[in-house]
């Protein structure tokens, strides 16, 4: 895992634990945490049951602070300023549910499967709305995830697999 964020990491994952919030780390840093390869990220993602699950109080009291809110997500930033975004989508609540939970230091994270991963990493690729070059970095994620953990193949749908097919031709 990139060491930059570590600190920011960690005190935001103690202060989602002493709230007792139901959490799972998304995006590039889960890539970072389930495998080897670098991998650049700006930003600390964090899916959540629900906005009102996140302990803004806790938040402010710890030195983050709140930046903008969107349909989906709420942003923020670590006392280093690290940016930190919770999204409440629905369709990434059974990850948070299934979270693997991943010790550093004295703090347990709670980390999205691999496999969830890259479901949300294809979901992501496919989504039109998004910006082309973060579709790309998605589709990326997936095709590295699953070359270091070939069985991840396995666990995709048809329609995933075929999605898949067609970009590599």
């Amino acid at each position: 895992m990139e060491e930059s964020k570590r600190p920011s990491l960690l005190t935001l994952c103690r202060v989602l634990r002493d709230a007792h919030t139901e959490y799972a780390i998304i995006g590039g840093l889960a890539v970072q945490i389930h495998q080897r390869e670098a991998r650049t990220t700006l930003d600390i993602d964090v899916a959540v049951p629900s906005r009102e699950s996140i302990p803004r109080d806790a938040l402010t009291g710890a030195g983050f602070r709140f930046h903008e809110s969107f349909e989906h997500s709420e942003n923020w930033y670590a006392t280093d300023g690290t940016p930190v975004q919770f999204t409440d989508d629905p369709m990434l609540a059974r990850a948070v549910v299934h979270a693997e939970e991943i010790r550093i230091e004295d703090v347990t994270l709670r980390v999205i499967r691999i496999v969830d991963l890259l479901h949300e990493k294809l979901r992501a690729g496919s989504d039109p709305a998004r910006r082309r070059s973060k579709r790309l970095q998605d589709l990326a994620d997936a095709e590295a995830l699953i070359e270091a953990s070939p069985e991840l193949a396995g666990e995709l749908s048809p329609d995933e697999r075929a999605f898949l097919g067609s970009l590599l031709r």
